[in-house]
């Protein structure tokens, strides 16, 4: 005779991940089209963190960290993503939300915009080679 117990039919079922609606407004995090951007120092010592890109055609914004090793560059990310989707819930778009950040200069966190570094790119892939090129 066997001890051992029939297992529950849940235990037995596929799991689904199904997104709920709601969260946070967000912006797109990828875009083809072409961005601005501007660099992200630290407030004290200056060395770079990583750099705040927007685009309107896809309603894409996103940080990139300039070293993805660098705990303070990545950690930094999270304050410019809750500043992007506090944006982007005032209904801002992307190139509104990057003059505005940019023309910030004491923001949250331990990171602020480089004066006179806005520029443009081609993509967001073009941000991101740049800050790994660090």
């Amino acid at each position: 005779m066997s001890s051992e117990q029939p297992k529950p039919s849940s235990f037995e079922e596929d799991l689904q991940f199904r997104e709920k609606p709601g969260g946070p407004a967000r912006y797109q995090d990828w875009t083809e089209k072409p961005v601005q951007y501007f660099t992200v120092i630290d407030k004290e010592d200056r060395s770079i963190l990583g750099y705040l890109w927007a685009g309107d055609e896809d309603d894409a914004a996103a940080y990139e960290p300039r070293e993805e090793n660098d705990p303070r560059a990545s950690n930094e990310g999270m304050t410019w993503i809750v500043l992007l989707r506090e944006r982007k819930a005032r209904g801002l778009r992307p190139s509104q939300t990057l003059a505005e950040l940019y023309g910030d200069p004491e923001p949250p966190g331990m990171g602020r915009p480089l004066p006179g570094s806005l520029a443009d790119a081609p993509n967001a892939a073009a941000v991101e080679a740049l800050a790994k090129a660090g």
